[in-house]
């Protein structure tokens, strides 16, 4: 069950990480940045029972005394790698060894209320002769005189020569004549030898040996010969010291590296107790309360609260497996219903995980082999092609994976297409999905896909309550019943006009439809237009005259008007053939009166000069062309034939 998109979707990669923040040492984080919701009940119910336990301690005021935690690895790797740890190093390591006896002898105490840690604390390793030595050795960052016997003796060597050493200068500091040659009457350690801050003018006046000169070279830092062999000396104890102090050291953490295995398991039994500590902080922080788990793919979730919305979250109750492994829920947008499949989800995801939600006392959770979720969230896609294609990607990916022991939780299903589309295929999806032995649980605005739960005998509906007084949401799960969309809510909120939203309960309603032609705003004309518009200001929209130059509104082409016909139609002349266009369709561009003198034929605008000559010699009784007119009439009754 590791799927990060799942995790992203229902919001629980945030649980993960506010837990994981409750961890104190790193090696609890790294082991548990790997640990998965389990897809065994038993697992479950163990994880739980932990948790439970850890909270029944935190709520007491008790507090597990972990100890030296938090550089633990990093020490350990230093052991490894065959490097000897510092005192203050050591110090801490022997912290973190005793606080094994102390967390043993916490949960003995409190065995009874915590029998499930109890016994995680018991198979801690005793490690007290490790301790003891450190401690013995080791004062925080100092190791001890007593430690060895060498140690004693070239340290009590060390603070003799130091103090010879101390005596002689202070006798030349008190000096007068010594005194005027020197800068300051301060002891000033060099290299790791006492010299005495002369002035460069007085440097061959002093007896000694300069070890170093002052950087604006007034002042040179000599080492009187009167303790320049007691300095020798210091210097060879030191380095005894040092290399006592090693053999001490190495000794120590050699303790710890033959402990090293029995160690490791200790380490991760704090390790455990530190996540189901971490765990038990979460849920506590909620509220959290013990549930039931469950292999029977049975789900009841008793006034479940969503753990990230806080106070604000309304309860959920529902129910799903015993009484059906289908559920359909309706319900207006914004009403709730993506929270309750997100709710329903990290309910089962927290439940493998051992976390405890806020519910009403009953809640029964399964333990699933696989959780799918499909979450709309169509605004942040580009068009309701991709919405669609999106959703169909997710689907496809479901539908091959859902197995026996499978939850899937599908947002607005089928939506994004045509609507008789979208609720065929929704119906064919969840069909598929519970042949295939899934729990199902999806949304719809769809009343095809409604009727369909409502005549299913293995599936159930659920309704978003909805305030009809207030006209808001309650946010609220009422199961067995039918929700609708409430759109016009909706809309009313977002400040769709009143006229719209009246007209659009009409329709609802069963009024006709109205269709009121639209009337374009009047705006700024050029003066040839103007000049038009005077000619034909007594013209109406159908009151054109022959060789009106008209625009078809339509296809954006001129046009001569010929003549209006009936069913408000009109005759135009265009490419030299005649159409018939709606006179609604047509635009006055300028009327004829405007474009042709008062005399004009204007029937010869609508005919080219052949056929205008072929007229006339028929008007005056030509031979040669009533002969051709005649031709055409038996042409006609040919093609008649």
């Amino acid at each position: 069950m590791n799927n990060k998109t799942i995790y992203q979707e229902t919001g629980f990669d945030q649980i993960i990480k506010e837990i994981h923040g409750n961890l104190i040492s790193d090696f609890a984080k790294a082991d548990f940045e790997t640990r998965q919701p389990t897809t065994h009940v038993q697992t479950a119910q163990k994880r739980l029972a932990e948790t439970e336990e850890a909270m029944i301690l935190l709520s007491s005021g008790q507090h597990v005394p972990f100890m030296g935690m938090r550089a633990i690895e990093h020490l350990t790797g230093k052991i490894q790698r065959g490097l000897v740890l510092e005192a203050s190093e050591l110090t801490e390591y022997s912290d973190f060894l005793r606080s094994f006896g102390l967390i043993k002898k916490l949960f003995e105490k409190n065995q009874y209320q915590t029998p499930t840690l109890h016994r995680y604390a018991a198979g801690l390793g005793d490690f007290s002769e490790v301790t003891q030595a450190i401690t013995g050795a080791v004062n925080g960052a100092l190791v001890k005189d007593e430690s060895s016997r060498a140690l004693r003796k070239v340290r009590s060597r060390i603070h003799k020569l130091e103090a010879n050493i101390n005596q002689t200068l202070e006798k030349l500091l008190k000096n007068p004549t010594t005194a005027k040659y020197l800068q300051d009457r301060l002891v000033i350690e060099k290299d790791g030898r006492q010299t005495l801050p002369v002035k460069t003018e007085f440097q061959s006046k002093f007896n000694g040996t300069i070890v170093e000169r002052s950087s604006r070279g007034t002042t040179v830092f000599i080492e009187p010969t009167s303790v320049a062999k007691n300095n020798d000396e210091l210097i060879l104890a030191r380095a005894e010291e040092t290399g006592e102090i090693y053999q001490i050291l190495a000794g120590l953490t050699g303790l710890i590296a033959e402990k090293l295995p029995e160690i490791g398991y200790s380490r991760e039994i704090l390790g455990e107790l530190d996540i189901i500590l971490a765990r038990a902080k979460y849920s506590r922080s909620i509220d959290g309360k013990p549930f039931t788990v469950n292999d029977q793919e049975e789900l009841y979730l008793d006034h479940v609260r969503h753990p990230l919305l806080g106070s604000q979250a309304v309860p959920l109750t529902l129910s799903l497996g015993e009484n059906g492994r289908g559920l359909i829920i309706t319900g207006p947008n914004a009403g709730g219903k993506t929270v309750v499949l997100k709710t329903v989800a990290l309910t089962c995801l927290c439940a493998a995980s051992g976390i405890l939600l806020h519910h009403g006392g009953r809640t029964q959770v399964p333990i699933l082999q696989e959780i799918f979720i499909d979450i709309g969230d169509q605004q942040d896609l580009g068009n309701a092609l991709s919405t669609f294609s999106a959703h169909m990607d997710d689907v496809s990916r479901i539908l091959h994976q859902t197995k026996p022991g499978s939850l899937v939780l599908l947002d607005e299903i089928g939506s994004g297409t045509e609507p008789k589309e979208g609720a065929a295929l929704g119906i064919a999806i969840m069909e598929e999905l519970y042949s295939r032995g899934a729990l199902v649980i999806a949304t719809t605005h769809y009343g095809e896909i409604k009727d369909f739960a409502l005549a299913h005998p293995d599936f159930r509906t659920a309704a978003m309550a909805f305030d009809e007084v207030l006209l808001k949401p309650k946010y609220q799960l009422l199961m067995d019943q039918v929700g609708e969309s409430n759109a016009f809510w909706i809309a009313e909120e977002k400040a769709v006009p009143e006229t719209v939203l009246n007209r659009a309960r009409g329709y609802l309603a069963g009024t006709a439809y109205e269709f009121v032609p639209y009337k374009a705003p009047k705006k700024a004309q050029s003066k040839k237009a103007k000049l038009a518009q005077t000619e034909a200001e007594v013209m109406t929209t159908s009151d054109f005259a022959k060789g009106d130059r008209v625009l078809l509104t339509e296809t954006k082409e001129n046009a001569l008007f010929y003549e209006e016909l009936e069913g408000d139609m009109g005759k135009v002349f265009l490419d030299k053939a005649f159409r018939e266009v709606p006179l609604r369709r047509l635009k006055l561009i300028t009327a004829a009166t405007v474009l042709y003198p008062q005399d004009y034929d204007l029937e010869s605008l609508f005919t080219d000069f052949h056929e205008r000559k072929f007229q006339k010699d028929i008007d005056r009784g030509s031979k040669k062309s009533q002969k051709k007119l005649r031709k055409q009439a038996e042409a006609r009754r040919k093609a008649e034939q």
